[in-house]
């Protein structure tokens, strides 16, 4: 396995982990359609729907970038797109009266530890 898809689904794990411990129910992982993928569907404790984007970097990596840079607006459009297939796959998932929302999980590597930063809501 590519060490880029090593450190990817490490992210995702941790991401799902920490997703965990703050009270969301993991529905699903890495849904994929031709034109997108979501890494983690999650339901928050209030039953809002959400889709996660996990960026994940390591310390190795010294472009001084941060895993936030690395989700764009064409990423953004994706997402949605994706996500309102679900919906309407799904929609058992979706509360009327708290719907769905995008979020962006960033996870940085460093050494043997890891920091996630969650932006709720993009």
């Amino acid at each position: 396995m590519a060490s880029h898809i090593s450190l990817g689904k490490l992210g995702e794990d941790l991401a799902c982990k920490y997703l965990s411990q703050n009270g969301y129910r993991i529905i699903e992982r890495n849904y994929r359609k031709p034109y997108g993928e979501i890494d983690i569907i999650a339901q928050a404790k209030n039953g809002t729907l959400v889709f996660c984007e996990v960026k994940t970097l390591s310390s190795v990596n010294q472009d001084l970038l941060t895993p936030e840079d690395h989700m764009t607006a064409s990423k953004l459009r994706k997402l949605q797109k994706t996500a309102q297939v679900f919906t309407r796959e799904n929609p058992r998932f979706v509360r009327e009266d708290r719907g769905s929302r995008i979020d962006l999980l960033a996870v940085e590597m460093r050494n043997s530890a890891s920091s996630i930063r969650h932006y709720e809501n993009l």
